[in-house]
């Protein structure tokens, strides 16, 4: 059984508005370099971009930080209305990440630092008047 690979690079998309080198560094760029990166590119083009990213399901969340960057007349002028609906996504707080109750529980987290401090004995006391004020510690 032979496999074929391929020879030549990846196949840029004909809808991305930007080069596939410059999508390439957005796409991996870390929350800290973004910013630097989009402030590079025209204001029409990044809202293009936003577009672009937000329509392709496993870029979704990239698309709505590229988003941020931009104008909403901006993200407007690129894409339609569609452009206000990405630019009010854009602006709400991340969801919070929702928990599925049929997933198992979290291991248990195990330390190698050593014994832990032991717990505070209890105080046990046999009640009535002539126990007050008396308590037997156990250690």
């Amino acid at each position: 059984m032979t496999q074929s690979h391929p020879t030549t690079g990846a196949e840029p998309d004909v809808d991305c508005p930007v080069s596939l080198e410059l999508l390439g560094h957005v796409y991996r760029a870390d929350d800290y370099d973004l910013p630097y990166i989009l402030e590079e590119i025209q204001p029409l083009l990044r809202a293009r971009l936003a577009g672009y990213l937000y329509s392709k399901s496993h870029m979704h969340q990239l698309g709505l930080k590229v988003a941020r960057s931009c104008e909403r007349d901006d993200l407007i002028r690129a894409m339609g209305e569609i452009g206000s609906v990405i630019h009010g996504q854009a602006s709400l707080k991340p969801a919070p990440v929702a928990v599925d109750p049929k997933a198992p529980p979290p291991p248990k987290k195990i330390s190698l630092g050593g014994a832990q401090a032991k717990p505070p004995a209890k105080k046990i006391s046999l009640g009535g008047s002539a126990a007050k004020g008396r308590n037997f510690d156990f250690d």
